[in-house]
């Protein structure tokens, strides 16, 4: 069968339109080939096992407080706080977790605390809490002493101040640190003894 004239400047037409229909179905995929093949710079990597990670945080926290007086000037008092921490830095630890701390505080002698950041999957990093007694601008050091997860065997130390925001005669106290930094190593080299053998 051979075409009229008029056809085949249909087909012609047609032909044409599949083609330009075949070039933008092709249009995106090279788009975004090009748009994946572009970086604005290298993928940040983690610090190999070993290397120190610095980091900042905020840290809000409320529980109860209580107190006893022993004697004029002088005040013991046992707490329980639990709150959120959130991390800054490049090389952070983690960026959230759910903070929980107990202690003892004597308005002589200072205080003496232990802490439990837990992340979202459930891993945990241990501290102790050592400083003066605790009030609004009191310096406080956290000292990691190990974790779980893929913070076992995490050393570091942290610091800041606390500064309560509520602090009612009934117990409840709520406060936040002021200026928390720190610095921690998690790995094998963190969780080797110090003379560098393993066992």
């Amino acid at each position: 069968m051979v075409p009229f004239q008029g056809d085949a400047g249909v087909l012609s037409r047609r032909g044409s339109l599949i083609s330009l229909g075949r070039r933008w179905v092709a249009l995106p995929s090279l788009l975004l080939a090009a748009a994946c093949g572009q970086q604005s710079g290298p993928a940040p990597t983690p610090p190999p096992p070993g290397e120190w990670r610095a980091f900042e945080g905020t840290w809000t926290a409320a529980g109860t407080r209580h107190t006893l007086n022993l004697g004029p000037n002088h005040w013991g008092a046992i707490f329980n706080l639990t709150g959120s921490l959130l991390l800054t830095g490049e090389q952070k630890l983690g960026v959230g977790f759910r903070a929980q701390a107990i202690g003892f505080t004597d308005s002589l002698a200072g205080m003496q605390g232990r802490c439990v950041w837990t992340d979202e999957r459930g891993d945990k990093v241990y501290s102790e809490l050592k400083g003066e007694a605790v009030g609004t601008g009191n310096r406080i050091v956290g000292t990691f002493t190990g974790g779980t997860g893929r913070y076992t065997g995490v050393t570091g130390e942290y610091a800041f101040r606390w500064q309560y925001v509520v602090d009612s005669e009934d117990g409840e106290v709520s406060g936040r640190a002021v200026d928390l930094k720190g610095r921690a190593r998690v790995g094998s080299a963190a969780a080797a003894p110090a003379g560098g053998r393993t066992q």
